[in-house]
């Protein structure tokens, strides 16, 4: 089902640099953001998150962080409706649906475009995990719209039909200790047509818990964001 962005009088989006609690509205259901548009931002940084996260997750939060340090404005945002991640809680129906993570993630990129001072910035992708793959399909979708992607820990071989229409600047980070995960992303690398880079974190399981991993992610994260949503 393809979901498209309804106009919304009651969202007010300033360029500041707090956080602000935003509500994306589609035509099936509201999702909840946090969104931080620092003065003269550069882009926009949209986080898609991984199975069984949100945008309370403290990783996404922590990168998001230092990204705005860096003058590029963020949304963290849920994939799912509350209702849905109770669901999805117990049962893990959804984390693993791709099709509906996609057009969701693709239904906030048209929002975007209809709010201002967003519609201005140009827009990277940062997926982790199952979402890794939402953000792939979308920016098959919306190639005009997504200048790069990068995907921390990310599961590509979920959106493998996506992987040689993606024409944004890619770039994967896999620790160097997830080895399922690495050799997938290898073979993502190779199936990728676009200008496409696989970085390895020393030391690092799935989810970057070890000391100044996640560190690493971020640095390589805002290089990578700073040297293609400035351009």
């Amino acid at each position: 089902m393809s979901l498209k962005p309804k106009k919304s009088n009651t969202d007010k989006i300033t360029s500041q640099s707090t956080m602000q609690t935003i509500n994306i509205h589609t035509d099936t259901v509201e999702l909840e953001g946090f969104l931080t548009v620092p003065k003269s931002a550069t882009g926009l940084v949209v986080f898609v998150h991984g199975s069984g996260s949100s945008r309370f997750s403290e990783r996404n939060q922590y990168v998001a962080e230092r990204l705005n340090r860096a003058g590029l404005a963020t949304l963290l945002f849920d994939l799912l409706t509350s209702e849905e991640s109770a669901i999805d809680t117990r049962t893990r129906e959804y984390r693993f649906n791709i099709d509906l993570l996609s057009q969701r993630t693709i239904a906030t990129v048209d929002w975007i475009a209809d709010q201002q001072p967003l519609e201005k910035l140009s827009i990277g992708l940062f997926g982790a995990s199952t979402g890794a793959a939402a953000a792939l399909v979308t920016a098959k979708a919306r190639a005009n719209e997504i200048e790069c992607i990068v995907l921390r820990g990310g599961r590509p071989d979920l959106a493998v039909a996506a992987l040689p229409e993606v024409i944004a600047p890619t770039l994967l980070i896999v620790g160097s200790r997830d080895i399922d995960v690495l050799h997938l992303n290898q073979l993502a690398k190779q199936a990728m047509k676009c200008e496409c880079k696989l970085i390895t974190i020393e030391g690092a399981t799935h989810l970057f818990e070890e000391l100044g991993t996640l560190k690493a992610v971020t640095v390589t994260a805002r290089e990578w964001f700073l040297r293609y949503l400035e351009e």
